[in-house]
C-alpha cells in the first residue's frame, strides 16, 4: 500500500532511497535544510572556477551503473564519464610514483620502485577482486540486522581475513615503504588506520587498481543533478531551505515531522542526514544511541580543505594528486590515537581542470587541497592559514614552481563547517569508520528499535562511508521500508 514518506537530507544516500521507495508506489518528499540538494556533494562555483566542495574521486564505476539501470537508465543519460590516464600521482620526498590506468602499467611502476614486486601485487589485486565480487555482490547488499549475514559460503572460507589487517597483508607481500603506503593509501576512504581495518577490505585496492579512477565531465555534482531528475521524474518531491526541528511520535510511531514550523504528517519518517543528530530531533526516551555510545565509536576523519583559484595552468600535476612524502603513521596516530593538528601532515590535491577544461576559466587552474584531521579539534581561522601556507610551501617544493603568488581566491572549510552545514558529529567528513567492531551489523541500525515508522540511511549506518556505498544504503532502507509497508 502506498505510503506518504518524508526523507531527511538530500545526499547520495538520502537520493537513491528516494527513487527506490518513489519506484514503488510511494510519495515521497525530501527537506534539505541547505538551499541546494546533495548533502556533502555540493557545488562552489566563483569567478569561471568550479569546485566539488565534497567528493571527489569517482570509483567503484559498476554501483552507479547498476543503480540508474534499476530504472532503465544509464550513466551516459545524464553525464559524460572519463577514465583518467592516469589515475593519480603519489608523491615522496625523493620520487613520484604514477598509477596507471591499467593494471599492466600499474606493475611496471612496482617494478621500477621495487623489482620482482609486480609478481605479488598481480596476486594481491587477483585476491581483492574476489573480495570485491564477494563484498559488493553477497555482503554490502544484507541490511546489517544479523550478524549471519555476513556468513555465506564465500565468506566462511575467508573467516582470517576478517581477524587479520590490511596493514599485515600488505607488508607481508611488500617491503618498499613507497610501495606500503600507496597499497595502504584506499582504505583511508573507508575512514581507519589500515593497522586496524580488517584484510578483507584490501577490495577496496581492486577498486582503485582493477576497476580505475574516473571523472564526470563537469564535476562529482553531475551525478547530484542527474539523480535529481530521476527522482523528480518518478514524482519525488524536493523542498530546499527546509531544516527539521522535530521528529513527532506519538503510540511509539514516527508521526509528522516540524519544518519551518510548520507540523506535517506523515506515515514514513526516514533520515538521510548525520545519524547522531537525527536521534537529537526526537525526545530523549525514543533515541536508541547515548551520548556515549557516540563518544566510544571511531569516526572517520574530519577535513581542512581549501578551494583556490590559480591565474595560471600548474605543472607536474595530474587530476589526484597524494602528497606521501611525510611520515603516513604518525599522521595517522595524530588523528586515531591522539586526535590533534598534525604536525607534519599528509594532504591530497586536486586539479580537475587539468583534464576537464570547463571546471576553470582558460589558462586557469582549479586547485582543491585536502587535509584529513581528528574530527572535534579546535578550528580557527589563524590555524586554516598557518596550514594553507605549509601545504602550499610543501607542494611548490615537490612540484618545482612558484604558485603562492598566483592565487585569485581562497576559501577554506574545516570542523565548524561540516558541523554547521551538515550538522556533522564532532564535523567528521566521512562518517562512522569501518573497523572490525564497527561492520555490518554492528553498525547503528536502518531501523529505528524504539520508534516505528523511523529508518535511517547514510555514512554512519550500513554499509558505510563512501559514496558507492551511500547509494547502496538508500537501496537497504528502501527494501527494509517496503517490507515493513506492503500491504
Amino acid at each position: 500500500m502506498s505510503k506518504n514518506i518524508a526523507i531527511i537530507g538530500s545526499g547520495f544516500s538520502a537520493l537513491s532511497a528516494s527513487c527506490y521507495l518513489a519506484q514503488a508506489g510511494h510519495t515521497v518528499s525530501i527537506f534539505e535544510k541547505n538551499d541546494t540538494i546533495g548533502g556533502r556533494c555540493r557545488q562552489f562555483k566563483k569567478d569561471g572556477f568550479t569546485f566539488d566542495i565534497g567528493p571527489s574521486w569517482y570509483w567503484m564505476p559498476d554501483i552507479f551503473n547498476k543503480f540508474f539501470a534499476e530504472f532503465g537508465k544509464k550513466t551516459s543519460d545524464y553525464y559524460q564519464l572519463d577514465k583518467l590516464s592516469p589515475a593519480y600521482k603519489i608523491f615522496f620526498k625523493d620520487d613520484n610514483i604514477t598509477i596507471g590506468d591499467t593494471l599492466d602499467k600499474i606493475c611496471s611502476e612496482f617494478e621500477r620502485i621495487e623489482p620482482g614486486s609486480s609478481t605479488p601485487l598481480r596476486k594481491f589485486i587477483k585476491k581483492a577482486g574476489e573480495n570485491y565480487d564477494i563484498a559488493i555482490n553477497k555482503v554490502v547488499l544484507k541490511p546489517g540486522i544479523s550478524p549471519l549475514e555476513l556468513i555465506t559460503p564465500e565468506t566462511a572460507l575467508r573467516v582470517d581475513q576478517f581477524f587479520k589487517t590490511i596493514s599485515r597483508e600488505v607488508r607481508k607481500n611488500f617491503k618498499n615503504p613507497k610501495l606500503i603506503s600507496t597499497l595502504e593509501f584506499p582504505v583511508l576512504f573507508l575512514g581507519a588506520k589500515p593497522s586496524k581495518t580488517p584484510s578483507f577490505y584490501n577490495f577496496m585496492n581492486y577498486a582503485d587498481f582493477g576497476l580505475g579512477t574516473w571523472h564526470p565531465k563537469g564535476g562529482m555534482y553531475e551525478i547530484i543533478k542527474a539523480m535529481q531528475s530521476l527522482a523528480e521524474s518518478l514524482g519525488v518531491v524536493i523542498k530546499t531551505n527546509s531544516p527539521i526541528t522535530k521528529i513527532n511520535v506519538a503510540n511509539k510511531k514516527a508521526t509528522s515531522i516540524v519544518v519551518n514550523n510548520q507540523i506535517l504528517d506523515f506515515d514514513v519518517v526516514l533520515s538521510g542526514a548525520d545519524y547522531h543528530h537525527s536521534e537529537t530531533l526526537l525526545d530523549k526516551t525514543h533515541r536508541q544511541y547515548s551520548e556515549k555510545y557516540w563518544s566510544k565509536k571511531t569516526f572517520a576523519p574530519s577535513s581542512l580543505l581549501f578551494y583556490i583559484g590559480f591565474d595560471k595552468k600548474l605543472n607536474n600535476v595530474q587530476h589526484h594528486n597524494l602528497f606521501f612524502d611525510t611520515n603516513f603513521e604518525a599522521h595517522a596516530e595524530e588523528i586515531y590515537d591522539n586526535p590533534q593538528w598534525p604536525s607534519d601532515p599528509l594532504f591530497y590535491a586536486n586539479f580537475p581542470s587539468t583534464t576537464d577544461s570547463s571546471m576553470a576559466p582558460k589558462g586557469c587552474e582549479t586547485g582543491f587541497f585536502l587535509i584529513p584531521i581528528a574530527p572535534g579539534i579546535e578550528d580557527t581561522p589563524e590555524i586554516r592559514a598557518q596550514y594553507l601556507d605549509l601545504i602550499l610551501t610543501r607542494f611548490e617544493k615537490l612540484t618545482k614552481q612558484d604558485v603562492k603568488n598566483n592565487i585569485i581566491f581562497k576559501e577554506s572549510f574545516c570542523v565548524k563547517d561540516f558541523i554547521k552545514d551538515y550538522n556533522s558529529y564532532k564535523g567528521n567528513a566521512y562518517g562512522m569508520a569501518n573497523t572490525l567492531l564497527q561492520t555490518a551489523f554492528l553498525r547503528p541500525k536502518l531501523k529505528s528499535k524504539k520508534v516505528n515508522n523511523l529508518y535511517f540511511t547514510g555514512q554512519l549506518t550500513v554499509p558505510g562511508p563512501g559514496v558507492p556505498p551511500a547509494l547502496i544504503s538508500g537501496k537497504l532502507v528502501a527494501e527494509l521500508i517496503n517490507k515493513h509497508h506492503n500491504n
